[in-house]
């Protein structure tokens, strides 16, 4: 049982280094483009048009077309767009505070 636990630590503490490099070599333009390229696959897996998309969400599909291939849109369009992709909660979940990194191997096991 310890085993499985300190290999979750290590994988959690490995995840955690990994999500910090890649924050550094993330640039705000890239999120642009890995959120529009999100919406852009969602939108094609359930078979939506940019027109269909724009009458479900109210965002026009000039609009849905420009975000796509730009990665520009006004939040509230984006989110009226992730709404009926994937809903709110993994969107909201982003202002959730976030959790304290572990100072010692007790904290580490007790979660």
């Amino acid at each position: 049982m310890v085993n499985i636990r300190l290999f979750d630590m290590i994988l959690s503490i490995s995840c955690r280094w990994g999500n910090l490099v890649s924050d550094l070599l993330t640039t705000p333009a890239d999120a642009q483009r890995r959120l529009a390229a999100a919406v852009r696959e969602r939108r094609k897996s359930r078979r939506l048009s940019r027109a269909g998309l724009a009458r479900a969400s109210t965002v026009p599909a000039s609009t849905i077309k420009r975000f796509e291939t730009t990665g520009e849109i006004s939040l509230r369009q984006f989110i009226l767009l992730w709404h009926c992709l994937d809903g709110l909660s993994g969107l909201t979940a982003l202002a959730a505070e976030p959790r304290p990194m572990p100072r010692t191997i007790d904290e580490v096991l007790a979660r």
